[in-house]
């Protein structure tokens, strides 16, 4: 069994920013073309393509009206042929985006759908009487702001939207609209692709009496979403029989893969239950390592549970990705930016699981300053100023720092190009044995030689925050003991067994002497015991 996703690199690429061929200010399938070998030389295994479907860009491509058509601001299904052979040619495994939990309000399956209460997709969406009052059937809440339901005067109903409104929810508890979704997965599969990441797979099922979600205190609601605990809209039960539809089909192709996005408030539960045995996804990812501080303490628990799983759940992680601050904004305050950034590029690596690194992170990239003038996010906007938009880590990729828009586009682009970014552009770390960027490529280089990194097994070891060690083993009998600094200041630790250092030249300043090992901030140390 070819299981090539376990324990890759996987880079995401947010096609509106990544590279713009046609000078329209929008990146698209031919400009990833153009930058694939820059992913390759990486030494990533795949890359993973946010959405490029026909859609009317309510929320950037997540609100798909054409679910086996390209976007034309994106390309044509020739492109996306011409992509998935490019990549393969260089080694690339390629992940796209399915989003199976909503549609765009003008998707056909919507426009029939809302026109009555009978007929061939009448219950293709999730649809419920109002209270005799007129108010929405229950109290959920939608992500993005307000109630979770519309009302269509045509049926003379509410709709429900877990997040915009027009993002209306598929009722995927109807058998046909699981035909309908599996149809969707056969059409890019035949086409060569090599995974799908399922789009906040614990949306799939809606409790089906409709019961109240429960509150749940919280300090701070920016988001009135934040003060339910949505027990009856999300992480239902009814989930797992339509992934496991999703994973039959799968399974009649070579070598194809599932990764799940989970938002939940159990995150690693969900992560162990949605991945549990082989009926189910391949692996998955949580916001655990991407919302809150992270401390020491908190990933060796996190991967400690998860490794507890009976049936050895294969976890993913990000640090990054375009919905949230970029990793070097969100925890690198008082550190060296470029120290912590190559850190981080190794923590992620290094860890028990398959890593996803977003576009601009092998740049050691911070968030962009995104003026409200210019935001487009809609949960940004609507949230601002006490919200971070998620246009801060959308902006455009810089490639060349003195080029326009810093070789991004020849138009306008879609989001501003951050000038700060500009002095990190690829161009300008490319020829730096000390930058970012180099570390990234000497580091994965590096990881491909050490079978223990990729696919082997994890124990941790005790020690204090803000330390983090563990030693990474494989079946071959290779033990690699791995020791981070994510603190403000050097520390000096005692391991419990004796180590010898490795030798590499991974510029991450760390010294070993029998037991002990001196890390100065942003430090990290492999060695052999």
């Amino acid at each position: 069994m070819n299981e090539w996703w376990r324990g890759a690199v996987i880079y995401q690429i947010y096609p509106r920013s990544f590279q713009d061929s046609n000078g329209d200010g929008i990146g698209d399938l031919p400009g990833i073309i153009d930058r694939l070998e820059h992913v390759a030389a990486l030494g990533a295994d795949a890359i993973w393509i946010s959405p490029f479907f026909r859609s009317p860009m309510k929320d950037f491509g997540y609100d798909i009206a054409g679910y086996t058509e390209i976007d034309p601001m994106f390309g044509t299904l020739e492109d996306y042929d011409r992509l998935v052979a490019t990549a393969h040619e260089l080694g690339l495994k390629v992940v796209i985006d399915q989003v199976y939990s909503h549609s765009s309000d003008l998707c056909p399956w919507f426009a029939e759908s809302r026109q009555a209460r009978t007929g061939p997709r009448a219950d293709w969406y999730v649809w419920a009487d109002p209270k005799p009052d007129g108010t929405p059937p229950n109290n959920w809440l939608s992500v993005f702001g307000g109630p979770a339901w519309d009302w269509e005067p045509r049926r003379r109903q509410y709709y429900l939207h877990n997040f915009l409104a027009e993002q209306p929810d598929l009722n995927l508890l109807n058998p046909e609209v699981q035909d309908a979704v599996l149809d969707v997965a056969r059409f890019w599969l035949d086409r060569g692709t090599d995974g799908f990441r399922l789009d906040v797979v614990n949306f799939y099922a809606h409790d089906a009496q409709l019961r109240d979600n429960p509150p749940r205190p919280h300090p701070d609601p920016v988001k009135p979403y934040w003060l339910q605990r949505p027990l009856y809209n999300r992480s239902r039960p009814e989930t797992l029989p339509i992934i496991e539809r999703l994973r039959g089909v799968l399974d009649g192709y070579d070598a194809r893969m599932l990764v799940g996005e989970i938002a939940s408030d159990k995150p690693v539960q969900d992560l162990v239950e949605y991945t549990d045995g082989r009926k189910r996804l391949h692996t998955a990812y949580t916001f655990v390592f991407l919302r809150e501080p992270v401390t020491a303490g908190g990933i060796r628990a996190t991967l400690a549970e998860v490794a507890k799983a009976p049936d050895g759940a294969w976890p993913s992680w990000a640090f990054s990705n375009h919905d949230v601050p970029r990793v070097v904004t969100r925890w690198g305050a008082g550190r060296d930016r470029t120290a912590f950034a190559k850190q981080m590029i190794a923590l992620l690596c290094s860890l028990r699981g398959t890593a996803f690194l977003y576009q601009g992170e092998e740049l050691g990239l911070p968030n962009a300053d995104v003026p409200f003038e210019d935001l487009q996010d809609p949960e940004g906007i609507r949230f601002w100023p006490d919200h971070i938009s998620r246009d801060n880590a959308r902006t455009p990729m810089v490639w060349e720092a003195s080029a326009h828009n810093a070789g991004f586009s020849d138009g306008v682009p879609w989001l501003p190009v951050d000038i700060a970014q500009r002095t990190l552009a690829v161009d300008r770390q490319a020829g730096d044995p000390s930058s970012v960027l180099a570390f990234t490529k000497r580091f994965l280089a590096w990881r491909k030689t050490k079978p223990a990194l990729i696919t082997g097994d994890i124990r941790f070891f005790d020690l204090p925050d803000p330390v983090l060690g563990f030693e990474r083993f494989g079946a071959g009998g290779e033990a690699l003991v791995c020791v981070f600094n994510l603190g403000t200041e050097p520390v000096r630790v005692r391991l419990p067994l004796e180590v010898r250092p490795l030798d590499q030249d991974l510029a991450l300043p760390g010294e070993v002497d029998g037991d002990l090992v001196d890390l100065p901030v942003c430090a990290a140390v492999f060695a052999r015991p």
